[in-house]
């Protein structure tokens, strides 16, 4: 089965794994239009009966650098109100159904560590860096990794994280738990398909059961915790450090803050 939902298309194969593709190369930018198509590809999956697992990956050499702070053409980008719309469709990627394994090459920068963070599980090769990159842009997490990314490193990894916006290298991000399998750059994909096929042949109706145990309260509590998080957004976007951050992060420099 063959779909396009937007810039995302969807193939299942016979072993009931679906890759799910964003097609933005090289960085994959997201708006809100994207994480609707993604929302709406899960699922077009959860009611098919088809799909059993979901491969989410990325044409071109990121995964996803998140939200372009500096192209924001359209009013659908992310609004200067805020992003409660975005985050209303990425609250919907939480309530599917399937199990999801996020297939990380290059970047998964911000916003896309948020996304990465939304999938149960993370196949990165060894090249991928991720980094909560919002401190160094003057900015405050967004996306759900309030709750995505403790849950996933444990509250002091996250606050480092948070905190520095440093990049974790793959070898580092495997040391974490923020990937669960490090593989050759080449075999990225193959190897979250192989992963996902793992979870495939188990059956189908337990996978969901143990999975609604297991992650069924992370939708309602992005939810809640997004709203905190747009919050934040709206007022820092407003600060002279939001925008020598952004500025100072696309001439490649480092940012001179005033804590203004």
């Amino acid at each position: 089965m063959g779909q396009q939902f937007g810039d995302v298309s969807v193939e299942v194969g016979a072993d009931h794994v679906a890759e799910v593709e964003i097609h933005r190369p090289p960085n994959n930018f997201f708006d809100v239009a994207l994480i609707r198509s993604l929302a709406d590809a899960y699922e077009a999956l959860g009611a098919g009966g088809e799909c059993r697992a979901i491969v989410l990956c990325a044409e071109g050499k990121h995964f996803c650098a998140g939200a372009d702070f500096h192209h924001e053409s359209d009013a659908d980008s992310l609004p200067a109100e805020g992003a409660a719309s975005l985050y209303e469709e990425a609250v919907r990627l939480f309530r599917g159904e399937l199990p999801v394994v996020a297939s990380v090459q290059g970047a998964a920068v911000g916003g896309g560590l948020g996304l990465a963070c939304s999938a149960d599980f993370r196949v990165a090769a060894p090249e991928a860096r991720f980094a909560a990159n919002f401190a160094r842009l003057g900015f405050h997490q967004g996306f759900g990794l309030s709750v995505t990314l403790p849950h996933i490193v444990g509250h002091q990894k996250s606050l480092e994280m948070l905190y520095t916006g440093r990049r974790v290298s793959g070898e580092e991000a495997q040391g974490m738990g923020l990937c669960d399998r490090l593989v050759p750059l080449a075999d990225v994909r193959a190897g979250a398909r192989d992963l996902a096929a793992e979870i495939a042949a188990s059956a189908p109706l337990a996978i969901k059961s143990i999975r609604k145990t297991m992650r069924g309260h992370l939708a309602d509590a992005v939810a809640e915790v997004t709203e905190r998080e747009d919050s934040e957004q709206i007022w820092l976007r407003n600060t002279a450090d939001f925008a020598e951050g952004t500025r100072a992060s696309f001439e490649r420099r480092a940012a001179n803050f005033t804590g203004s």
